[in-house]
């Protein structure tokens, strides 16, 4: 509910100097009448309504929040005899600290004097952590409910590979976040694992660059065709996700300029049909590709010989469920389900739901 408590405090006198929601809490925590700098916090994230991990600092303490379904993450490490927090684990191993905990969903930690305490201000909830944590967003080396995302993605091309088995050659990733999901996909069948891809580590993730023409340029600058070891070959190609199929195009495309006889697509999670709307800048639902096509139209979208997504069970099976909670699923898995566990209520005049971006209007078409 950015954009309506961004209006509300307009209305109020606020002036903002940015776009993003981070100054709406900002100007939340100012407005408080509370006086206590921690009563004005939880006065402030009452009023908010989605997924966060807030980290604070004041001239007397370090304070950090994650929101009641914990959708975004936030642990607690220690450095000597000092406390730190991090979005991430592996934040806390490179500069040597020990992981101690995650941040509880709905938890405020107040750091003052080298000792913490914790607040839990809001009613109970079971913990709903986003699915794509598992999926892309997290390192591979951070650790998700005691497995790092290196495991838990072996795991989905494992489930892939149960799933849908092809006759290939070999079987190649979409470098790096495919790297895992082709790997325990590769060895649950038994098949050959190839780098039929090269990537150019200077260039950064292409999903959420801001226009179609800085996208499509982003992955012929990000990868490149291992030509020597896909030329002739049936390939089995590895993917994290499918979002607008402007990457998966350009590379079935370049691995079949390089000599491949067939590309069969493999995506090691559901077909994304909705937006996110918890700080992640995703596309409108007009540009999911899932949400637009069914399987074969994407398929040909793509150029792919054949197309096949990970099932929703399989993805709860990878990441340690027997099934999905269809009374109270375990994750926040709104982009495959259209279940958000916080409802979007921000809506414009053409009653799309929609979010604030670090990125301007006029660049985010």
């Amino acid at each position: 509910n950015s954009i309506t408590l961004r209006n509300k405090l307009v209305q109020d006198g606020a002036i903002f100097h940015t776009t993003s929601d981070t100054e709406t809490i900002v100007q939340l925590i100012a407005k408080s009448k509370r006086v206590k700098t921690i009563d004005k916090i939880v006065d402030a994230i009452f009023q908010i309504q989605g997924g966060y991990a807030l980290v604070m600092l004041t001239q007397t303490s370090l304070i950090g929040v994650r929101d009641p379904f914990g959708i975004r993450p936030l642990v607690i490490g220690k450095l000597k005899n000092s406390y730190v927090l991090a979005s991430e684990t592996c934040a806390l191993d490179i500069i040597g600290a020990k992981f101690i905990r995650e941040v509880e969903n709905g938890e405020i930690v107040l750091i003052e004097n080298d000792k913490l305490t914790s607040i839990k201000p809001f009613p109970p909830k079971k913990v709903r952590p986003c699915v794509f944590e598992y999926i892309y967003f997290a390192r591979p080396d951070s650790i998700l409910d005691g497995k790092t995302a290196y495991e838990h993605r072996k795991n989905l091309g494992i489930e892939l590979a149960k799933e849908n088995n092809v006759e290939a050659d070999i079987v190649v990733p979409v470098p790096d976040s495919g790297n895992a999901a082709a790997l325990g996909f590769a060895q649950h069948l038994g098949k050959n694992f190839e780098l039929g891809l090269i990537r150019n580590h200077y260039v950064g993730r292409t999903f959420i660059e801001p226009s179609q023409k800085i996208r499509s340029l982003g992955v012929k600058l990000k990868l490149n065709a291992n030509k020597t070891a896909i030329k002739d070959k049936v390939i089995i190609l590895i993917d994290d996700s499918l979002v607008r199929g402007t990457t998966s195009h350009k590379i079935v495309k370049m691995l079949y300029d390089a000599g491949a006889k067939e590309v069969h697509v493999k995506i090691a999670c559901p077909e994304i049909r909705y937006p996110d709307f918890y700080g992640v800048d995703t596309p409108t639902k007009k540009e999911l590709l899932a949400a637009n096509k069914n399987n074969d139209e994407i398929c040909e979208y793509i150029g792919a010989k054949s197309l096949k997504f990970l099932s929703l069970d399989g993805l709860y099976r990878a990441i340690g469920f027997k099934n999905r909670n269809e009374n109270y699923p375990q994750l926040t898995d709104h982009y495959f389900t259209g279940d958000y566990p916080v409802k979007p209520i921000d809506e414009l005049g053409d009653s799309k739901v929609t979010q604030l971006s670090l990125l301007s209007s006029a660049s985010n078409n």
